[in-house]
């Protein structure tokens, strides 16, 4: 079993909210409104996230924004190195992406090999017009020549460090946690 000391809180729940509306101003920005704007949350945490940014556009904006739920499991390069069954969960992205700037939305971007797995799993589902990417922290750390579009906080780690994103709705609370795995 791992022990993992808390470090320092990243952000709190008002830290967590702010950068969600300035990510939220963002989108909006870069894309000159969101009339061809659709969010697309890679499960876990970043489906709450892509939840509260279109809260958050729509109430800047006065426009309902799309917003869908993905599962990336099957499209993870680890899967064969997993020594348990995967659980799967459904992908619910219930409008058509194809022409559609697509804002792919997680918690952490570290290595990014999850956002690989989410182009896949989306250009599986359509021909988007354009795959933009935001996440709350950029943890640094990168495997492969994934950048985010928009990120809520850059934050330099160590390998020997976590970044733990808690969320309303999954957790008791909203905050961002560094920790350190004890040796």
């Amino acid at each position: 079993m791992i022990n993992l000391i808390d470090k320092t809180v990243l952000l709190d729940n008002q830290a967590v909210s702010r950068a969600l509306k300035r990510v939220a101003h963002e989108i909006i920005e870069k894309n000159k409104g969101v009339s061809d704007v659709v969010l697309v949350g890679i499960r876990t945490r970043g489906v709450p996230l892509a939840k509260r940014l279109v809260e958050i556009i729509e109430s800047i904006e006065g426009v309902s924004v799309p917003v869908g739920i993905l599962d990336i499991t099957l499209y993870r390069d680890d899967l064969s190195t997993m020594g348990y069954q995967p659980v799967v969960h459904e992908t619910q992205i219930p409008f058509n992406i194809n022409g559609k700037k697509v804002v792919l939305v997680d918690d952490v971007l570290f290595t990014g090999r999850t956002a690989r797995a989410a182009l896949g799993a989306v250009m599986d589902i359509g021909r988007p017009k354009a795959i933009q990417l935001a996440v709350l922290i950029d943890r640094g750390h990168r495997e492969l020549p994934i950048r985010a579009d928009y990120v809520g906080k850059n934050v330099p780690t160590s390998r020997k460090e976590i970044v733990s994103v808690q969320l309303q709705g999954i957790d008791s609370t909203d905050q961002v946690m560094l920790q350190e795995i004890e040796e």
